[in-house]
């Protein structure tokens, strides 16, 4: 039986697109119950972000990216008899995330300052664009913006100089995963916290701050020298020779990371004056005569394949690799080895293939158990079990609009 280390906490999952659900998948695949809020009839606006659509049913790619695990309970939360509901719900819960404009819970009573005088040791998650205050505080923000805004979109693509030069966001939704991730890590620490004092506490996390957070060595590298770092390419600002290289029949990744390892590659590549060459011996001068450099290894690595240059090099321990497509991705055999892709059952596909969270205890990954829901699959029977309402009432409730189940 995978481990469970997150048995026993509850989440209320308010959150929707990318950032709180990935925050809360990963939270449920470490076995917390999460219980995910939607709005009858429409659900998470990732449901209709298709194509492509999981053959047999109406869900869309997006959304089951990321909410497996959770329960999907869709609840009018603009009726006060909604709102009664998730305050009844709350009671139940330890963590609440959401992703509402700044005071945009406030007029339903769900806002932190509302919450936490009746329930002290809430744990309350806002995701936002700009944060809980500062001039940008009431804007909304998208990943795709805060990419340009927070600098990475400046340092992403190639060089003015260069055809096609310009800035390029990254194929992924980068500040989004970044900030679920983020968010995970706060909520961890706010429950170890709580078991030392009892109390709650209402996390803000903003969109910008983790961008310019994430910056890294980048941020440091402006930070340290006032110099604004430029856009490289696949090049790496720090380190040469590390970047993609075309070869005889394709490209390859170059990523020495010492000056041991480029004498290994100097080896291979039958070039073993270029490790001795006072221009290049050191990493500190390969960045200093970077163009010069990169010149000579453009004309070398055009001699060989792709596969060749990996074999040789893999065998003396220079760190290379292809540039994969998905398809390469998961028909790789490491991949493949680590079930990075594997199925859950689905109740109107048969089955929904699906990414492996990449955390594992004791050898094991840890993914819930349960496909991304239906928008309202669990609602009446959440509601029963949870509230103790009755069949009567949940009818009451369905036939008002309240509520709704995956039939509504």
């Amino acid at each position: 039986m995978p481990a469970q280390p997150l048995k026993g906490v509850r989440i209320l999952d308010l959150s929707r697109i990318l950032a709180g659900p990935w925050s809360t998948q990963q939270l449920a695949d470490l076995g917390a119950e999460v219980i995910k809020i939607e709005k009858p009839g429409a659900g998470d606006d990732t449901r209709s972000w298709g194509p492509p659509w999981l053959e047999g049913s109406q869900e869309s790619a997006y959304y089951l990216s990321a909410n497996r695990g959770k329960q999907s309970v869709a609840i009018d939360i603009s009726k006060p008899e909604g709102q009664a509901l998730i305050h009844q719900l709350l009671e139940e819960c330890d963590v609440l995330v959401e992703n509402f404009k700044v005071g945009g819970l406030k007029k339903y009573g769900l806002d932190y300052a509302s919450l936490k005088d009746k329930k002290p040791d809430l744990i309350y998650c806002s995701i936002t664009g700009f944060g809980q205050d500062g001039p940008y505080a009431h804007r909304a923000g998208y990943d795709f913006m805060i990419q340009g805004m927070g600098g990475l979109m400046s340092l992403t693509g190639l060089p003015d100089s260069e055809p096609g030069g310009g800035p390029v966001k990254v194929g992924v939704a980068f500040v989004d995963v970044f900030t679920g991730l983020y968010a995970s890590n706060a909520i961890l620490a706010a429950l170890y916290q709580r078991q030392q004092n009892g109390e709650g506490t209402h996390i803000d996390l903003s969109l910008l701050d983790v961008q310019v957070g994430v910056l890294a060595n980048q941020g440091l590298n402006y930070l340290t020298s006032g110099k604004v770092p430029q856009r490289l390419g696949n090049a790496h600002p720090n380190i040469v020779p590390y970047q993609a290289f075309a070869t005889l029949d394709g490209h390859i990744i170059l990523a020495v990371g010492n000056d041991a390892q480029f004498q290994r590659f100097c080896k291979v590549a039958g070039q073993e004056s270029l490790a001795t060459d006072q221009r290049f011996a050191t990493n500190q001068l390969r960045v200093a005569n970077r163009d010069l450099l990169i010149t000579e290894l453009n004309e070398l690595l055009l001699t060989r394949t792709t596969q060749n240059w990996l074999t040789d090099l893999e065998e003396v321990g220079v760190p290379c690799g292809p540039i994969n497509s998905l398809d390469q991705v998961f028909a790789d055999q490491q991949v493949k080895h680590r079930n990075l892709a594997f199925e859950l059952p689905h109740p109107e596909a048969g089955k929904v293939s699906l990414v492996s969270n990449p955390v594992r205890f004791d050898g094991q990954a840890l993914n819930a158990k349960t496909a991304p829901p239906l928008l309202g699959e669990h609602t009446l029977q959440l509601l029963k079990d949870k509230l103790k309402l009755s069949e009567e009432q949940l009818q009451t409730l369905v036939d008002e609009g309240i509520i709704a189940d995956k039939k509504s």
